[in-house]
C-alpha cells in the first residue's frame, strides 16, 4: 500500500470515519492475520484476535506517530493483544483448577461410597491422555513437572488434561 494512502487513511481513522477505519482493516488484514495466527489455537480465534487489534488500533490512532513505519506500530499492537488474550485464557484456566479442586473435595464423599473396581471402570473410559495423566498425578502422585518429563509434553498439558479428566469423571459420576 502506498505510503501516501497510509497516512490518509490513519487521518481518516483519527476523524473516526468509518470508510477509512475500513480501509485500513483491508488493507492491513492478512498482514495482522500472519501475526496473530501465530498464537492462536485455531483460524477463529486468530480473527478473533485480528478483530480485537485493530479495535485497539481505532482507538489508540492518535497516539500513531506519523514519523515512525505504520506496520511496526500496528504488528505491536497485534502481538500485544495476542498476548493479553493468552493471559487470560491462564487466568480462566487457574480459575477453573481452583473451583474443580473445590468441586473435587465435594465430589470425594461420593468416592467414598463407590467401589475400587466401580472406580477403575470409570477410570478407563477416559481417552489414553487423560487417563495416563490423572493416574500419573491423582493415583500415583506425581507432580505435572515430572508428568511432562515422563510423556514429553508441558506442564500446562498435564494440567488440562487433569483438569479434562476431572470433569469427565465427575459427568461419569453423576450418571451413576
Amino acid at each position: 500500500m502506498d505510503e501516501s494512502i497510509i497516512q490518509e487513511l490513519i487521518d481518516g481513522c483519527k476523524k473516526k470515519d468509518r470508510k477509512s477505519q475500513k480501509g485500513l482493516y483491508q488493507g492491513y488484514y492478512s498482514y495482522a492475520m500472519r501475526m496473530c495466527i501465530r498464537y492462536a489455537k485455531d483460524k477463529d480465534e486468530a480473527v478473533e484476535l485480528v478483530n480485537d487489534g485493530f479495535l485497539r488500533v481505532f482507538i489508540n490512532i492518535h497516539r500513531y506517530d506519523k514519523t515512525k513505519p505504520f506496520k511496526p506500530w500496528l504488528s505491536t499492537i497485534m502481538i500485544n493483544t495476542s498476548i493479553d488474550h493468552y493471559r487470560k485464557q491462564i487466568r480462566r484456566m487457574e480459575m477453573e483448577e481452583l473451583n474443580a479442586k473445590h468441586e473435587l473435595e465435594d465430589q470425594e464423599n461420593i468416592l467414598t461410597q463407590i467401589h475400587y473396581e466401580d472406580l477403575i471402570k470409570l477410570v478407563q473410559k477416559l481417552s489414553v491422555a487423560y487417563r495416563t495423566v490423572f493416574n500419573l498425578f491423582a493415583i500415583d502422585g506425581f507432580s505435572h513437572e515430572e508428568i511432562s518429563s515422563m510423556l514429553s509434553i508441558s506442564v500446562g498439558t498435564s494440567k488440562s488434561n487433569l483438569f479434562k479428566a476431572r470433569e469427565q469423571l465427575k459427568k461419569m459420576l453423576k450418571t451413576m
